[in-house]
């Protein structure tokens, strides 16, 4: 699924990808031993330009799909999601608010609402182009990358829980605007004002880390239909789980700035995905829901054992 996330899983989107969801909500309403030493004569544009090459061919493999979890922070607190890909759209079932599970009042209005995208089939069709329209603007940003920054090397760095493929050592680029880049387009505009490091998997050429943060205001529309303020920020992070694919471990973004320079905007969110369980590739949104009931019913008997257990 790589950083585009294919379908930019509902929740807040998965690779430079919910670096998508946040940054394309101001955009469309207005990202065994040791190893030898990576030297830094190594081209790092090359580097990246290889790296954002494979997430596109992998954003475009449709025969690795999964279910996993997702849990969302943000100031209003947290989130818990299980989510199922399909060959027709992302399916997910919150099961659990602030570290708590639903009430069977919640749950069963949760249930209903994933149900009808299955009782309305306009209605499944309007998410799945919903969800390939963010998926198809967030690729846009990661096709930009190499054209729209300068890259310098900084060093190695071991890979760690989430990032990266375990055992491995990540080349560290750091990046800055490119002065000449001219963003064809307000999806890519955000990038003219963005700095930051990059972690590369050497031998998968794979990114296994982005952290961006706006050095400067970014205006979209001449500043007429909004800006991004200085100091917003977002981390992607991702991780090989096993078959050389890779997925999104977690999204952060913290961006604040104004809408038609009227509304404010504060986003500010963090997703950590784990859990990854493979499923069919053919998989229907129907057997879906299906399987993230099973799941929720799993999960609501291991929460109910704890509790006995703790008594």
């Amino acid at each position: 699924m790589a950083l585009t996330n294919r379908t930019c899983r509902d929740s807040a989107a998965r690779s430079l990808g919910h670096l998508g969801t946040g940054i394309l909500l101001v955009s469309a309403m207005c990202f065994a031993g040791e190893q030898p030493s990576i030297s830094a004569d190594r081209d790092p544009a090359e580097l990246v330009r290889r790296a954002v090459q494979n997430e596109i061919k992998a954003s475009d493999d449709q025969n690795n799909r999964f279910l996993f979890r997702g849990v969302k922070t943000t100031p209003a607190g947290s989130t818990t999601r299980i989510y199922v890909e399909t060959k027709e759209a992302t399916a997910g079932l919150v099961i659990g608010y602030n570290g708590q599970t639903l009430t069977p009042e919640q749950q069963r209005a949760e249930e209903a609402r994933v149900e009808r995208f299955i009782d309305n089939p306009e209605e499944l069709r309007k998410k799945r182009t919903q969800e390939r329209e963010n998926a198809e603007r967030t690729m846009r940003i990661v096709r930009a990358m190499p054209e729209a920054f300068v890259y310098e090397y900084a060093g190695e760095e071991p890979s760690s829980e989430g990032i990266g493929r375990a055992g491995s050592m990540l080349i560290k680029l750091k990046f800055h605007p490119e002065p000449g880049y001219q963003p064809p387009s307000r999806v890519e505009e955000v990038l003219t004002g963005m700095e930051g490091v990059v972690l590369i998997d050497p031998t998968g050429l794979r990114i296994a880390k982005i952290d961006g943060t706006l050095f400067k205001e970014v205006g979209f529309g001449w500043g007429i239909l909004g800006h991004l303020d200085r100091g917003g920020r977002f981390t992607v992070q991702q991780q090989e789980v096993g078959g050389n694919v890779w997925e999104i471990s977690s999204m952060g973004l913290h961006f604040t700035g104004k809408i038609l320079l009227v509304k404010t905007l504060n986003f500010v969110s963090t997703e950590v995905f784990s859990g990854f369980k493979r499923v069919p590739a053919d998989l229907t949104f129907a057997k879906a829901v299906e399987l993230l009931k099973k799941e929720e019913a799993a999960e609501g008997d291991i929460a109910a054992n704890g509790k006995i257990c703790r008594k």
